[in-house]
């Protein structure tokens, strides 16, 4: 059974550090980006081809960071619960954009709704893992992905020709905050913001692993 232990950090507590850190992240990104930086590192392409800094790969370590604060602090339900649920969640993602494409062949708005409704199915799969780990990966993917949000806009109004505002390819032509709606709003509201915390749960899941073999240790 999970708990929220009395002896839990705040989230207030473990949300700072983070949170201020991916802001870094993405302000450095930007000065890269806008300065021409090695694309290796700060890749101007749309959707961030993968470039090395990027906040996207902070969401395995502050989901091993949130995970192993909280059950070193405070009952932790088993790791086998977590990472089940955080595949199942990963799994009916999957499944649902192959069905759309594959199986019905909608069109490409019809796939992206599919895709979001998905996300929010796969959050609650995933938020149900381990409830109190749950809401810390919400609180943290809003505080990582609203100032993206705000620098997708500026930047798109901008015309800067970073990653944070260039469309992917054959984008129909648009007003900025139309185009900002599409681009920035909807995939970070309903995409990224999800994708952190199945993906945060996945990683906090397997580090539960470790952090009850601590204890075991601790208590031997």
């Amino acid at each position: 059974m999970t708990h929220d232990g009395p002896e839990s950090p705040s989230a207030k507590s473990l949300l700072v550090m983070p949170a201020l850190v991916t802001l870094a992240v993405t302000l450095l990104r930007l000065t890269g980006e806008l300065r021409g930086w090695s694309p290796t590192f700060f890749a101007r392409d749309a959707g961030g081809a993968a470039a090395i800094v990027g906040i996207v790969w902070l969401v395995p370590i502050f989901g091993i960071y949130f995970a192993w604060k909280l059950a070193r602090s405070g009952p932790a339900p088993g790791a086998g619960r977590v990472v089940g649920h955080a595949l199942l969640a990963f799994s009916l993602v999957v499944a649902s954009a192959l069905i759309a494409v594959r199986v019905f062949k909608l069109d490409q708005n019809a796939q992206f709704l599919v895709v979001f409704l998905a996300c929010g199915v796969a959050t609650w799969v995933a938020y149900r893992g381990w409830p109190v780990l749950g809401r810390t990966l919400l609180a943290y993917g809003v505080a990582a992905r609203v100032p993206v949000m705000v620098v997708m806009l500026v930047a798109i109004f901008a015309n800067w020709g970073t990653h944070y505002d260039v469309p992917p390819p054959d984008f129909p032509e648009m007003g900025a905050l139309r185009k900002w709606f599409f681009i920035g709003f909807l995939p970070q509201a309903f995409l990224w913001i999800p994708f952190t915390v199945f993906a945060g749960a996945l990683c906090g899941g397997i580090a539960l692993l470790f952090a009850g073999r601590a204890r075991q240790s601790v208590a031997a």
